[in-house]
């Protein structure tokens, strides 16, 4: 069983952001205009899925980012902390969006509660929380 929202929310406020490096756990598309589209399944277990959602539906929910969240997402490369990826969307997009570091961490904290990435650096405090 994965760790609720509220012990994630523990787990990242005992942490320095800034040195996290952030890990992509969910599918995801890129649409024609070169917006990501997360692929998040409807339901955890495979067979589950199988049974309750008939042939031919999507077995996925689609979630549309818009140009700032797309660009984040995709120059998550499993290497860059949060304070790098900080500085490089600032040179991409300059005043647009400013403030960085706040935008960045919120949306990253997101991704996070909603398991859509994880932190390299606090899978270790994770599995001691889901032992417990």
């Amino acid at each position: 069983m994965g760790l609720n929202i509220f012990q994630r929310r523990r787990i990242l406020k005992g942490a320095n952001y800034l040195e996290l490096t952030p890990v992509r756990t969910q599918a995801f598309e890129i649409d024609d205009d070169g917006k990501v589209v997360l692929l998040v399944p409807k339901f955890s277990n495979k067979k589950l899925s199988n049974f309750l959602i008939p042939k031919g539906k999507p077995t996925h929910f689609k979630i549309h980012f818009d140009e700032l969240g797309s660009a984040t997402w995709l120059t998550i490369d499993d290497k860059m902390n949060v304070n790098q990826l900080c500085m490089l969307m600032s040179e991409k997009f300059g005043e647009q969006i400013h403030p960085v570091y706040e935008r960045v961490t919120k949306f990253l904290t997101l991704m996070y509660e909603q398991r859509y990435i994880t932190f390299k650096e606090l899978s270790d405090a994770e599995k001691r929380l889901r032992n417990t």
